[in-house]
């Protein structure tokens, strides 16, 4: 199988082809960058699969930004999908994003999205992507499969994003809220297992994998610290302070309870690799 992958410098997509190299003779990756127009020179009939990671992610948001957030994330996407879908390609990967719900964690109680929850995004992020989303799968058919991925928090070695900023912060304070909470998370090498899985079976949806426990913070937290020879200490006071006052929005986001329903995921839960050997591997 030939897959292409853009974005030859985002985490995901060589994190996914270095995991397809333990079966060399069954895959074959290549990436090509779509940072100008020059891919639009680039054969696509030569590949079974498309897998779009590329995308504007991990700013801070301005209103003055929306037409990089839409040029990149949206009109980027459908212009990729039309021309795999026109060279022959059979299925188009999108690696899309929770915020399309438009939700975030709570410090009071488990935010849980499920099969009603209705898409919401109010972010450019997630506004983008969930377009992106809805006119890709207009083209599907019966020989153009269209997949999109809509994973929770990721983590691994090196990763970017939320997991990156809550190792930041262990490495720094002390001091941590004392919360009860739940998230969802996905470990990198369960999600490359689980893409796998999807272009072997060239499965087509929109699909919401996580690893099959939920992460308690305050135990990630522990982990962390004690990986990198740090102590901690959990205080409720602190606790209280973020449940009272909403502004601390970035603690919210790290410290909220926020999860996919179980039997949203169903058969989608990878676990390649225990949660402890993992959060190991991430330090």
């Amino acid at each position: 199988m030939k897959i292409l992958v853009t974005g030859q410098n985002g985490y995901i997509g060589k994190k996914f082809a270095a995991w397809l190299k333990q079966w060399p003779k069954e895959y074959e990756v290549d990436f090509i960058s779509v940072r100008d127009d020059e891919w639009k020179k680039h054969k696509f009939s030569d590949y079974d699969v498309l897998f779009h990671t590329a995308a504007l992610v991990h700013k801070k948001e301005k209103q003055a930004m929306s037409e990089s957030y839409y040029k990149v994330n949206r009109d980027l996407t459908v212009e990729l999908s039309k021309k795999a879908k026109k060279d022959g390609v059979s299925q188009f990967v999108f690696l899309s994003t929770m915020a399309v719900f438009g939700v975030e964690g709570s410090t009071k109680n488990v935010v849980v999205i499920d099969k009603q929850t209705v898409e919401r995004p109010n972010t450019l992020y997630g506004k983008s992507k969930f377009q992106a989303e809805n006119e890709i799968r207009k083209m599907e058919g019966e020989n153009f499969r269209v997949t999109v991925i809509r994973p929770p928090i990721i983590y691994g070695p090196d990763c970017p994003g939320n997991y990156s900023k809550l190792k930041r912060l262990v490495l720094w304070s002390p001091l941590f809220p004392e919360l009860n909470n739940k998230r969802s998370m996905l470990y990198i090498d369960n999600l490359c297992e689980f893409i796998r899985g999807i272009v072997d079976r060239k499965e087509a949806g929109v699909f919401h994998p996580q690893n099959k426990e939920y992460v308690d913070i305050q135990v990630l937290v522990k982990h962390i610290a004690s990986n990198n020879h740090k102590q901690v200490r959990f205080s409720r006071s602190l606790a209280n302070i973020l449940i009272i006052i909403p502004e601390f929005g970035i603690l919210r986001k790290l410290f909220g309870s926020l999860v996919y329903d179980y039997e949203l995921t169903g058969d989608y839960m990878v676990d390649v690799e225990e949660f402890e050997s993992s959060i190991n591997k991430s330090n």
